[in-house]
């Protein structure tokens, strides 16, 4: 980042989803913010109080990243829910579904 524009406020998406409802909220945060700094600004955890930032994972365009890195302008910081299944499990069952005949 350069000195000139160390003042500018940075544009950024804050995004959580559930399977029944999802969030996308836009901020502006100084340079330097983190990760975990954006998130608690955008408010999204009062609408979610289910997450965790100490469980979930979080990233930005989907790669992984930690809370304490800075957030760059235009980056939609994403909120990963924990698995609910093993993906090795759930490919395994959906082969087996698909290889039995239907009647």
């Amino acid at each position: 980042m350069n000195m000139e524009s160390a003042g500018a406020l940075l544009g950024i998406e804050v995004a959580y989803a559930t399977p029944e409802r999802q969030a996308l909220v836009g901020i502006e945060v100084a340079p330097g913010c983190t990760l975990r700094q954006a998130i608690e600004r955008s408010g999204i955890l009062a609408q979610f109080p289910e997450i965790s930032l100490e469980r979930c994972k979080v990233g930005v365009f989907g790669r992984l990243r930690q809370l304490d890195d800075a957030v760059e302008a235009g980056d939609r910081v994403e909120i990963y829910r924990p698995l609910t299944a093993d993906p090795k499990q759930a490919r395994r069952l959906r082969a087996k579904r698909k290889a039995k005949p239907n009647p």
